[in-house]
């Protein structure tokens, strides 16, 4: 065992916010992601499906009450377990920066948002184009990028700011900036790789930034899913009390 393995084994993940089921592009169902948040000891979790506005596999509206059904069902079954219903809305260009309205924000417990491909008005092919090493326009790429994310980070109450660097091009240190202003956490995702090192070491420079980990299950056996972002924040020299949702084992000295 190495001294990464070993650092993360002192630790355990308390909740996990960001997971997917049938709703949206997920494998399991709810009960599915809920089953594996008990048997790995959690304290709670969240059901995050993909908002609405995405092309290919965005949570039907008319889907909503049915999800908040099974949840408040699980919440039942299994009393020791929190479950929460929350979203994964898509940043988008216009509107209030999201594919959910302000109203629709009552629907949830909490939303959590990111930027994806497949949706309009959000550079989407701009975006896979750079990804791809296409890389002329990249710092105006970069500049419109963030001003979307600022954009809907100041304009809606964002719990968590999903795999910030993720699909593009980024200001880092001017989106952890706003982070700090608004409260929002910044994920560090054990699906996509992001927060990367380079992205945790300059986002931590900004003073009241917090972070969290996140499995973005998709499957259920994920859920829970965290010692990737551990060991990424211990890499970035990031003070681990920063990571809101984890904490050390009591078998620990």
């Amino acid at each position: 065992m190495d001294n990464k393995e070993k650092a993360a084994d002192k630790y355990r993940l308390v909740y996990d916010l960001h997971t997917h089921t049938t709703y949206s592009h997920g494998k399991g169902s709810v009960e599915d992601n809920v089953r594996e948040a008990f048997n790995k000891k959690l304290e709670f979790i969240a059901i995050s499906d993909h908002g609405p506005g995405h092309l290919f596999y965005g949570i039907n509206r008319n889907e909503l009450v049915n999800m908040r059904n099974d949840i408040e069902r699980m919440n039942v079954k299994y009393p020791k377990l929190s479950v929460k219903m929350s979203v994964e809305a898509n940043i988008i260009k216009g509107g209030n920066g999201l594919d959910i309205t302000p109203d629709e924000f009552d629907e949830f417990d909490f939303v959590i948002a990111g930027y994806h491909y497949g949706l309009f008005g959000c550079y989407c092919i701009r975006n896979w184009l750079w990804s791809k090493g296409f890389r002329k326009g990249e710092e105006r790429l970069r500049k419109i990028n963030t001003e979307m994310v600022i954009k809907a980070l100041r304009e809606n109450d964002i719990s968590i700011l999903t795999h910030p660097g993720d699909k593009g091009p980024f200001d880092i240190k001017a989106i952890a900036e706003v982070c700090a202003e608004t409260d929002t956490l910044m994920e560090i995702n054990t699906w996509h790789g992001h927060m990367t090192v380079e992205e945790i070491k300059t986002a931590a420079q900004i003073e009241g930034v917090n972070f969290i980990i996140s499995s973005d299950a998709h499957t259920p056996d994920r859920v829970g899913d965290f010692k990737a972002g551990i060991e990424r924040a211990e890499e970035a020299g990031l003070d681990l009390s920063r990571i809101v949702n984890i904490e050390k084992t009591e078998e620990v000295k």
